[in-house]
């Protein structure tokens, strides 16, 4: 399994590099022909748009398979290693409930939008509004993964605060804090 979600990461992190270079050529090209040619590309501002969800939805997903996510660890820090597993089973299973919800919103209105054409495009923004379909159905799995770990105890100890401090993390440099 864990060879599948490495190999579904590094896919993903491509896909974001594809897209984020599809994002750059598609604004600047569109900047220069506004400024250089005065014209533009139709398309640009809309396909732009729909690079950046997909990436920023996309990206959230390796950010879950990686613990890169934003956290606090103001209470969970102070706690003892039972409350600290405690604390990451609910906020596991508060983030699947979660995504459970965003796949179920995101199915429907993609549903809802298969027949509606975007403005420029003519496409389907069943393709626009489907991105939090492909988000909950990489990351819930992922989700159920970590709760089940965290249920059975087979989370370390050192692994139950989630959220690393700037202190925490290698400089490289070898300075220290004086």
């Amino acid at each position: 399994m864990n060879r599948w979600i490495d190999a579904t990461s590094r896919l993903l992190e491509w896909l974001l590099v594809l897209l984020m270079f599809g994002m750059v050529v598609l604004v600047f090209g569109n900047v220069l022909m506004r400024y250089g040619m005065n014209s533009g590309i139709t398309i640009s501002e809309e396909l732009s748009r729909w690079f950046f969800v997909w990436m920023t939805f996309l990206g959230a997903a390796v950010g879950l398979k990686e613990h890169a996510h934003l956290g606090t660890d103001m209470l969970v820090s102070r706690l003892g290693d039972g409350g600290k597993r405690v604390c990451l089973f609910i906020a596991q299973l508060l983030m699947v409930v979660v995504t459970a919800l965003v796949l179920k919103g995101s199915w429907a209105q993609a549903l809802l939008s298969v027949d509606v054409e975007a403005p420029v495009s003519g496409w389907s923004m069943a393709w626009f509004n489907g991105v939090g379909v492909v988000f909950a159905v990489l990351t819930l799995p992922l989700l159920l993964r970590e709760l089940w770990r965290t249920a059975t105890g087979q989370v370390r100890a050192e692994d139950l605060v989630m959220v690393k401090e700037s202190e925490d993390l290698p400089h490289g440099d070898g300075r220290t804090d004086a």
